[in-house]
């Protein structure tokens, strides 16, 4: 396997008055990968985003970003970083294309009007290039901010919150973006609080609590590894409780009465459902219907947390 191109080993960021930000996190990312990092308010993800762009200095351990060291080597390591804030940072009285361009001179590079063009018109600002940002929707100064952190061609990209206060609708349009921002082999970490982004787009998740990195995962085995598989059946006639005889099943009444849900572990070798449907049938119940659903990676995360804040 190649060098991961972000490679973070046994990571602190301790602070004066004794608290420990970030306690001992190793991580590595792959080229091309979108990596979405969770975790509840204060868990870390901004303080490691900031402590890897070089905004905040690590107290110890070690960062590299393609190989630069990120204290060592700042200026080459920052060379290869975007980043988009959760904040909407920028100047509102400069013109969208002025703005973009300001940034690629930051990191020292040589004028390139086609490549920013096509960077706002792959983010649907091209009709807004010459606006000023006070006239701008919350939604499109991200994109802006977006923009501003590709100007300089990084080889990863932080979107710390990106789609923070947009429409669902504008939400999707940055998915699109970010999807193919990695056909082009941008690198992508992702700070989000909506769970449905990282199920939609991430190729693995990191899940960080209290510091720490709890699990690094590809999507899809997480979720099969600790989804929840839940049957939806429907009833003919309505049920006011779950008969005594059914009560060693894991079963709920739903739909007033007239579903129950019935949760089984995706990793067992036998559902039970078929011995259910038998004790249905001996109980008088009479299905009208069956359905099954997985659970989403949201109740998979509020799960890993809690089990971790129970620890």
């Amino acid at each position: 396997m190649a060098a991961p191109i972000v490679s973070i080993s046994n990571l602190v960021k301790a602070y004066a008055g004794g608290f420990t930000a970030l306690d001992g996190i190793d991580l590595s990312i792959q080229r091309g990968e979108i990596l979405a990092l969770l975790g509840p308010n204060g868990a870390g993800k901004t303080t490691l985003i900031s402590t890897i762009c070089g905004i905040a200095t690590p107290s110890s351990g070690a960062i590299r970003v393609g190989g630069y060291d990120v204290v060592e080597d700042f200026r080459d390591a920052r060379r290869m970083i975007g980043l988009v804030p959760q904040e909407l940072t920028l100047e509102p009285f400069e013109k969208v294309r002025d703005t973009v361009r300001f940034s690629r001179g930051l990191f020292g590079k040589p004028r390139d009007d086609a490549y920013l063009d096509q960077v706002l018109k792959d983010l649907s600002l091209w009709d807004k290039r010459d606006n000023k940002i006070v006239t701008l929707s919350g939604g499109m100064k991200r994109r802006v901010l977006i923009a501003k952190a590709l100007s300089h061609e990084p080889d990863v990209l932080f979107l710390d919150e990106p789609t923070a206060g947009v429409d669902v609708e504008l939400r999707r349009d940055m998915w699109r973006v970010v999807e193919a921002l990695k056909a082009k082999g941008t690198t992508i970490i992702l700070t989000t609080h909506y769970i449905e982004e990282a199920e939609a787009i991430a190729d693995r998740i990191a899940v960080i609590n209290k510091g720490q990195i709890m699990l690094v995962e590809e999507t899809a085995a997480l979720m099969d590894r600790m989804g929840r598989k839940e049957a939806v059946i429907d009833l003919a006639a309505p049920l006011s409780a779950i008969p005594e005889a059914l009560h060693n099943y894991d079963l709920s009444l739903a739909g007033d009465g007239c579903q129950l849900i019935y949760g089984y572990d995706t990793s067992a070798e036998r559902t039970g459902i078929r011995r259910l449907l038998n004790d249905l049938e001996a109980a008088g119940i009479t299905m009208r219907d069956l359905s099954t659903r997985q659970s989403s990676l949201e109740e998979v995360f509020v799960k890993l947390v809690h089990a971790e804040d129970a620890a």
